[in-house]
């Protein structure tokens, strides 16, 4: 279906591909135009796999395609930073090897901090990625793509160093799906087809290991067409981004009160976390004790001030199915 039936962006049949419930940064915005014409072309996510604190990170992008988010993060992280890619679809990896000479002249690197792997996100090790060998994991709406989602996260897991964050954008359906819906080969192109049931994310992801999804943003998806809504019947989809986190074992004991030091470049006002926690510089906010944990744990705890409080935030979860 990619590569073949879909050329481009335009040749989509609903809007799964294309939803971003998050505005674009100025930063972001920049970046992305100096990427070149071809890449951004075949490109077919679902959000905006951007993270906050980047600089240096070491960063895999499960089902990389063109490679548009990878050369989008490889001047996010700078020349000190490294971006992996990896894709089923050999189409897909040719187009952004093709490209990494003009982007890494364009960035003004003396040497590549990109590489691509032909190969699939659920046998990693197969392209000889180690364990604890990344600060952050993203996949953008290709997760949806693979039959075997827990092993998807699993591996994931794997690789992540300790703190480390995967940060992902998806399809999720309000229901499981049908068969019918399963077998239908536009509905698996367009991402539909494969749509995780919202709630077995939150059980996988605690079977894997990972701290309970954080829920960053949900769009709606339209499928503008009659014979697929036909099909769909009374199921709805959202194209939703979440951010799981591999958190340290005893990181942090209950509830706490954390500062934003505004450190963070392109968030120095406000870090909007995820849908529940927005930090705003040095305002006191309490936080519930996974909260604490992660901000503990991963990247972001050179970022803020942590100490034991009350947390008045009801741990919130769910998705907008």
């Amino acid at each position: 279906y990619y590569g073949k039936e879909l050329q481009k962006t335009e040749d989509l049949k609903t809007n799964a591909c294309i939803t971003s419930a998050r505005p674009l940064s100025k930063v972001v915005r920049d970046a992305l135009e100096h990427i070149h014409e071809e890449v951004v072309a075949r490109y077919y996510g679902c959000g905006l796999v951007i993270p906050e604190c980047l600089s240096s990170c070491r960063i895999l992008d499960l089902g990389c395609g063109s490679g548009r988010d990878c050369y989008l993060l490889s001047q996010l992280v700078g020349e000190q930073g490294y971006i992996t890619g990896i894709d089923m679809t050999k189409g897909q990896v040719e187009v952004a090897k093709k490209h990494i000479a003009y982007h890494m002249d364009k960035f003004g690197y003396r040497k590549p901090n990109v590489e691509f792997f032909h190969g699939y996100m659920e046998k990693l090790g197969d392209a000889g990625l180690a364990d604890e060998s990344y600060d952050i994991v993203i996949s953008n709406c290709v997760i949806n793509l693979a039959p075997d989602k827990r092993a998807v996260l699993q591996e994931a897991f794997r690789v992540l160093k300790p703190g480390g964050e995967m940060y992902f954008s998806d399809i999720y359906a309000s229901q499981r799906l049908s068969e019918t819906i399963r077998k239908h080969r536009v509905l698996w192109g367009e991402c539909l087809a494969g749509a995780l049931y919202w709630r077995d994310l939150y059980s996988i992801a605690e079977e894997v290991g990972f701290s309970p999804p954080c829920l960053v943003t949900a769009s709606p998806i339209v499928v503008g067409n009659k014979e697929l809504e036909g099909i769909i019947g009374d199921c709805r989809f959202v194209s939703a981004t979440f951010r799981l986190f591999k958190v340290l074992g005893g990181s942090w004991a209950g509830p706490g009160q954390v500062i934003y030091n505004g450190g963070i470049v392109g968030h120095e006002q406000e870090l909007v976390f995820d849908a529940n926690f927005t930090f705003k510089e040095g305002e006191v906010v309490d936080v519930d004790a996974e909260m604490a944990a992660i901000l503990q744990s991963s990247r972001f705890a050179d970022e803020f001030l942590i100490r034991a409080g009350e947390a008045n935030a009801a741990a919130l979860q769910g998705c907008c199915c």
